[in-house]
């Protein structure tokens, strides 16, 4: 805590003051990095300007694929701490699915909206295997590259 009182200028009592614990540090610390993924994620995929394809790939990478590498112990630290984090576990995933199963559904015109869940899922699921197979951001990009190809048609 003394390290992290000092990277954000403040004392280290007045970082209890703002956060009980370590855990709520923690948990807030996480639930900041999520909102921000989902909210960088939207923004990727509301920008119709891009191809679909294009803008799947870049949220995904947003989302998974840039904690591939050095930041790969992020993601197993909140893997491997769900309790600890709550509801946020379960919430976030989740949002990402329906942001992306909306982006698949809206678009390229004579798309299939009613294949859009089952897109998005296999998408997600082809993600989760990338991200235990690959240890590197360029990697899982280049792989995923080729799913969203296969899975869009």
């Amino acid at each position: 805590m003394d390290d992290v009182a000092e990277a954000a200028h403040i004392s280290r009592p007045g970082l209890y003051f703002l956060f009980r614990s370590k855990e709520a540090l923690f948990r807030a610390a996480v639930s900041r990095s999520l909102e921000a993924d989902l909210a960088a994620a939207d923004r990727i995929l509301a920008d119709t300007d891009q191809p679909l394809p294009d803008r799947l790939l870049d949220a995904f990478q947003q989302w998974t694929g840039r904690y591939l590498g050095p930041l790969a112990d992020i993601s197993v630290v909140i893997e491997d701490n769900p309790a600890l984090l709550g509801p946020v576990v379960d919430e976030a995933p989740r949002r990402f699915a329906t942001l992306v199963t909306e982006a698949v559904a809206a678009g390229p015109p004579g798309a299939d909206p009613a294949r859009a869940e089952a897109v998005a899922q296999t998408l997600i699921s082809t993600s989760v295997g990338l991200k235990h197979q690959v240890d590197d951001p360029g990697t899982y990009r280049e792989r995923l590259a080729v799913a969203i190809r296969l899975v869009l048609g």
